[in-house]
């Protein structure tokens, strides 16, 4: 029996958000999955339901925003000496404040978070991808990756940073055999981030009106499978109520 491929999903949270989703649909395919976040309890969470259901997953709490802490959890990939499949970075975090109430604080985390982490994480696995001559890269983005609009002119400047690194590195990597996918996740994911902290929003939603984080896995999924002949690198999802 030969050895399991790895995929990463960097950015898990509750069980309920769209990290979870991704290393349940990647462990499902028969991959193990390294799930990375900041709270060990909850990737601890994910973890066992993942193993639950027949799969394998490790959980390991890194802060994608520190060089060495990156480092060490590619030692840990390594160690595994099996091929990196596929790796998603899934890190939205966002925080509302209008342009005069943003310090340099608020607007350098943000960018840390979204654009300096995907940079850092992307240099370690584009190592063992380029070793490999193959792989998959998803980088989760969001509608402002695509337009700014207040009280999210911070958040949207690191997205519209994290787009761009993804086109660079589609351009760079591509033609050595390496799938680097951005995606625009425009809409509101039906997690546990949304409904704990906009019920009202998410009730006025309605049914079908947010995206299913099973089913934005499932995409992710497919493209991954695309022949190299017709690669989508960039594509957007959202819901079918949702206007655009």
């Amino acid at each position: 029996m030969g050895k399991i491929s790895l995929a990463i999903v960097a950015g898990v949270g509750s069980t309920r958000g769209l990290g979870a989703a991704l290393g349940r649909c990647f462990a499902g395919k028969g991959l193990h999955v390294f799930l990375v976040g900041r709270t060990i309890a909850k990737l601890e969470e994910v973890a066992g339901h993942i193993q639950g259901m027949g799969g394998s997953a490790t959980p390991i709490a890194v802060d994608l925003t520190v060089e060495e802490d990156v480092a060490r959890l590619f030692d840990l990939v390594r160690a595994r000496n099996a091929a990196l499949d596929i790796t998603a970075y899934n890190v939205g975090n966002n925080i509302a404040a209008p342009f005069f109430e943003t310090g340099a604080s608020t607007f350098t985390t943000l960018w840390r978070q979204n654009c300096l982490g995907a940079f850092l994480f992307s240099q370690q696995a584009l190592r063992l991808m380029q070793e490999q001559g193959k792989g998959t890269m998803f980088f989760t983005g969001a509608t402002a990756s695509l337009r700014a609009r207040p009280p999210f002119t911070a958040f949207a400047s690191a997205k519209a940073g994290l787009r761009a690194l993804a086109q660079g590195l589609a351009r760079e990597f591509g033609p050595h055999g390496i799938h680097i996918v951005h995606t625009v996740i425009d809409g509101v994911i039906n997690g546990d981030y949304a409904r704990d902290r906009f019920p009202d929003y998410v009730k006025a939603k309605g049914e079908g009106g947010l995206l299913e984080p099973d089913a934005i896995a499932r995409t992710y999924w497919a493209v991954h499978e695309q022949h190299p002949s017709a690669w989508t690198h960039e594509l957007d999802l959202r819901p079918f109520k949702e206007p655009f």
